[in-house]
């Protein structure tokens, strides 16, 4: 496997179990959590959909779609946070939720046009090739599937916000986590949909308010943002 950063999958497997920690370092993928699926259920209503979560780390998104009707599959490559998804799934009694130990471009080669949604949230800036994960996606859709993304926006605002403000000032992210030069502007990422015939469909914002301490979506896509996007 070559799209893969070592570095990246030993940095999520050392803190594996505090996955399903809320007060953790993933408090605010807990706390977004609600607002991606209801956009994914919104574009794509997930009841009875045969689904992959790319990706899916501790299974914080796979176990709610699955929750919301979905027969999920989540994969990624870090085993220790498979190891505690499959558990939480278990002491859940969520059974319509499975996960496997494999990249996207391997799994795309095993089980294309498989899949009527696949999920890649907060993925694809901890890998080299990015684009190379956006075309794996889409051949793993049927015909006419869905692919969600989401990731951070590369400018100045998102440096001072997701960088210095998430992971220095507020402390919502441990430090390092995120590397800004990996972030992707919306440009980027529709081109590489595009490239992969993939037709983005629309693009929403994801904000935090230091002050309420809430998020909600919106139009601003400086810093995270979400795209919907048909095969």
């Amino acid at each position: 496997m070559t799209n893969v950063d070592s570095n990246e999958i030993d940095k999520f497997s050392e803190i594996a179990s505090r996955w399903w920690d809320t007060e953790s370092e993933f408090k605010p993928l807990h706390e977004i959590n609600p607002l991606r699926l209801n956009y994914i259920n919104q574009h794509s209503p997930l009841e009875g959909k045969r689904v992959l979560d790319v990706g899916c780390g501790g299974g914080i998104l796979s176990e709610s779609m699955a929750k919301a009707g979905a027969v999920v599959t989540g994969i990624d490559l870090a085993e220790p946070a498979l190891e505690i998804a499959t558990l939480h799934a278990m002491e859940a009694q969520v059974t319509n939720v499975d996960y496997e130990c494999s990249s996207a471009e391997d799994y795309a080669a095993q089980h294309e046009g498989s899949f009527d949604i696949v999920t890649c949230m907060e993925m694809l800036e901890h890998v080299p090739d990015p684009g190379g994960v956006v075309n794996s996606c889409h051949r793993l859709l049927k015909p006419g599937g869905a692919a969600f993304f989401s990731t951070l926006n590369r400018n100045n605002k998102s440096w001072l916000l997701a960088i210095v403000g998430a992971e220095y000032i507020l402390n919502l992210l441990p430090r390092g986590t995120h590397d800004w030069n990996r972030f992707i502007k919306p440009s980027e990422l529709s081109a590489w949909c595009r490239n992969a015939n993939l037709q983005t469909q629309d693009i929403t914002g994801l904000q935090y308010q230091p002050f309420s301490k809430t998020y909600s979506t919106g139009g601003d896509v400086d810093v995270n943002y979400m795209m919907f996007t048909v095969a």
